[in-house]
């Protein structure tokens, strides 16, 4: 088998696991309880992960002390909240994980610190290693007490004991990673104290070292422990982090440092180092976006793992094996972490040991329905599966009598509809007037950088095919045809159209789909019209191509609606923009284009630009007109996706299956 060496067992410790997959620890929230347990949500997320093949399951974090940062985080293992009630609901979830021959750690936190999301602080000061700025609000953090730390270790050792009465294979701790309350402590730029806990990089770890050896006093040295750890930080300065490819002087932990950091780590009796890149400073490292490369921590965690002895897992858009095979062969690590690929599709392994790669849903890392969400309403998801960690409530209703249902339209809304029907055993029949499947994903997908949107639309292709959908291209539907096929019920997805406006010499104004399809060529030097995500991508993409590119939007800044909800996205989108040369113009209105000069009215007056062409990315509008042709004229008739408001591919896609799956 081509992948064989993703499936040899390895040792964490005394544990042995499967195969060398783990589901990397994403925030768990939503998959808590009042009482600090898991909910059925929880319990049914994490075991069909493991029924998926993956051979260690890690959860989202848990905080092991619920005193200090008392707006607690979900699930808390210690016996200062209600340790009964947390064995009572981990063990009906380990038992389940176990059934699949899956192990499953426990992720520990001693908290956030400085970086605590502001919509769980609350009123309550956060707290940090010293009096140093938060990262987030303009407050001042409040240095801990020693007494706090100590009670902070104490809580991680009965937490730990807790986890293993409750059948957790073993705890990962966060961590000395991503600029987190360990990490505050580990990094000098963060850590000012001149106790015993300041100082020295072995005085700056020493919370970390008591942490473990807490554990292990409590728990036996043969209960693993692994330590959630980024080699380097990334950081330009306070909230400032650094790009790929930019030379910066680094302000926080940096190689050296790290790799000494990993070895003393080791040292202290950690049995695994889950490694990466960054901190909240410089968050796109550690939450990749589609604009970073796929495996950015291989070369990062090749240095960790030529100088310890004891297993590097690595995550970082892991998801082509290919690229997780040769990580293995060429000693970059022992284990892959696979995060958002399993909420996309908890199934990977499984398919991907049993050949079926053209199956498996590619996660698009927009980090709408994961990330974004975590940060906004506190709660995970999934753009591209509306079922991830919602899979009891969302499972495929059954149905009394299979229905004819037309499906017009391509995009994802109707590959989403089609894909849900068929599955529930529906007879679903899809049209597209285009020449090929995925609707906005085509042009979107252009970039070399949001290659996963191409490949979302092959994997709605393939999926369709095995599911015996008819799928009829280059055909428009027209309302006589839909009055005359019979059809039980209709869904129009026909999806939107770019927003046009003459600027005079329209023979070189384009609209962005048609730059990015190739349809039209801007030449060397473009005026982009609008700053939103298209309009930022779009532009983006043409710099990296050697293109002049100039952005001019209405508003005072670029991104300021409709920007990816993930700040990680939108903060790194904002500075490579810059970063490649592309020139902002914000706060201006377009006015005309004539002779090659784009005019502006800005604040200062006019401005004129010189240009080839000029793309306008002002928005798409609805495209409806079928439906309101049909929609006195079908007893049940929907309307989705861009068709009904334009959006998003995860609403696209959730609205489509919630419809789909209630047909």
């Amino acid at each position: 088998m081509k992948y064989q060496n993703l499936f040899t067992p390895v040792k964490i410790g005394s544990v042995t696991i499967k195969n060398r997959f783990a589901m990397a620890p994403m925030g768990p929230l939503g998959l808590a309880d009042s009482e600090g347990g898991f909910n059925q949500r929880g319990i049914d997320y994490y075991t069909e992960r493991a029924k998926g093949g993956t051979g260690l399951i890690i959860t989202g974090v848990t905080f092991s002390d619920c005193k200090v940062e008392t707006q607690s985080m979900p699930n808390c293992p210690n016996s200062t909240y209600n340790p009964v009630h947390f064995i009572r609901t981990s063990r009906e979830m380990t038992e389940r994980v176990h059934a699949y021959g899956s192990k499953i750690f426990l992720m520990m936190s001693a908290g956030f610190g400085r970086v605590t999301i502001p919509t769980n602080l609350g009123e309550f000061p956060p707290v940090a290693p010293s009096a140093i700025p938060h990262r987030w609000l303009d407050k001042i953090c409040r240095p801990l007490t020693v007494e706090e730390i100590r009670s902070i270790v104490k809580s991680f050792g009965d937490g730990a004991y807790n986890a293993k009465r409750a059948g957790f294979d073993g705890v990962e701790i966060h961590a000395v990673h991503e600029g987190y309350l360990l990490d505050q402590f580990a990094i000098s730029m963060f850590n000012l104290r001149t106790d015993e806990y300041g100082g020295s990089l072995e005085n700056r770890l020493r919370f970390a070292r008591e942490v473990v050896e807490e554990i292990k006093s409590r728990c036996g040295s043969d209960f693993p422990v692994v330590m959630r750890f980024s080699v380097k930080s990334m950081i330009k300065d306070w909230r400032e982090g650094a790009l790929p490819g930019e030379e910066f002087e680094e302000k926080g932990r940096d190689i050296a440092e790290g790799l000494e950091a990993a070895k003393l780590l080791v040292q202290y009796g950690y049995d695994a180092l889950d490694t990466d890149v960054g901190t909240y400073d410089a968050w796109w490292w550690n939450h990749p976006p589609m604009y970073q490369e796929k495996g950015l921590y291989r070369p990062y965690c090749k240095m960790v793992k030529e100088v310890v002895d004891v297993p590097v897992l690595c995550a970082g858009r892991m998801d082509n094996p290919d690229m997780a095979s040769q990580a293995l062969e060429n000693g970059e690590c022992d284990i892959i972490s696979l995060g958002r690929p399993l909420l996309a599709d908890p199934d990977y392994v499984n398919k991907l040991r049993s050949g079926r790669l053209a199956q498996i849903r590619p996660c698009i890392s927009c980090q709408e329905g994961c990330m974004g969400r975590i940060q906004e309403y506190s709660m995970i998801n999934c753009a591209v599966n509306p079922q991830a960690a919602r899979e009891r409530d969302m499972a495929y209703e059954p149905i009394l009598k299979s229905k004819k249902v037309l499906v017009v339209g391509g995009g994802v809304a109707g590959c989403e509809a089609a894909r849900v029907l068929a599955i529930r055993g529906h007879q679903p029949e899809l049209f597209e007037k285009g020449s090929r499947l995925g609707g906005n994903l085509i042009p979107g997908g252009a970039p070399e950088f949001k290659e996963d949107d191409l490949a979302l639309a092959e994997w709605y292709a393939t999926t369709l095919k095995d599911l015996n959908v008819p799928v009829h291209l280059n055909h428009e539907v027209t309302k006589e045809e839909v009055l005359a096929g019979n059809y039980d019920a209709v869904i129009i997805a026909t999806g939107s159209q770019p927003k046009k406006f003459s600027l005079g010499d329209d023979d070189k104004v384009y609209t962005a789909a048609q730059v990015l399809l190739k349809e039209k060529d801007c030449g060397d030097s473009t005026v982009i019209v609008g700053g939103g995500l298209v309009g930022c991508e779009t532009a983006l993409w043409l710099a990296q191509h050697g293109k002049k590119v100039t952005i001019v939007e209405a508003l005072d800044k670029i991104l300021a609606v409709n920007g990816p909800l993930c700040h990680a996205n939108k903060d790194m989108l904002e500075r490579l923009v810059p970063f490649n040369g592309v020139e902002v113009v914000t706060g201006a209105k377009v006015k005309s284009y004539a002779g090659g000069v784009l005019t502006a009215e800005t604040a200062e007056g006019e401005k004129t630009i010189p240009c080839d062409s000029v793309i306008l990315a002002v928005g798409y509008r609805e495209e409806d007109s079928l439906y309101r042709q049909l929609e006195f004229d079908v007893p049940e008739i929907y309307l989705l996706g861009d068709a009904k408001k334009v959006s998003n591919i995860m609403y696209g896609i959730w609205d489509a299956f919630e419809v789909a799956n209630h047909i």
